[in-house]
């Protein structure tokens, strides 16, 4: 996004309001309904979810994090919270800046279910480790 918009995400001066604890909710809420998304996931106890926010001078970077009692993961309802997220940070800017770009949606780790732990390999020139 353009310098300007991060700053004013920053500064809490969008004209629609504050946009990254109207994302948090969003996402929050987002991974909460995951299961009615998503044809092929089964509802999840959702214990706790959290959704953050790291703000740079022409980007904002999320991280989501889901927890569950179940016996099974929750990766595709922290995915839905931080595609959600993100979503609304574009609607509540897209009035002032239209060249954002939603991109490097992923899967950083997960722990549970059937499969255990896993964590994506950091490669050089990827984005900064993040749990999802």
């Amino acid at each position: 996004m353009l310098a300007s918009t991060t700053a004013a995400v920053a500064a809490n001066t969008m004209n629609k309001g504050d946009v990254l604890a109207t994302a948090r909710v969003a996402g929050i809420q987002a991974a909460k309904r995951a299961s009615s998304l998503l044809p092929m996931a089964h509802p999840v106890l959702v214990g706790n979810v959290y959704v953050n926010f790291n703000i740079a001078d022409t980007y904002i970077e999320l991280e989501a994090g889901v927890d569950t009692i179940d016996r099974t993961g929750v990766e595709m309802e922290a995915l839905t919270a931080v595609t959600v997220a993100a979503l609304t940070i574009y609607d509540m800017c897209k009035s002032s800046d239209r060249t954002m770009v939603i991109e490097d949606v992923a899967l950083w780790e997960k722990s549970g279910g059937r499969s255990g732990t896993w964590r994506r390999a950091v490669s050089d020139g990827a984005p900064g480790s993040f749990e999802i």
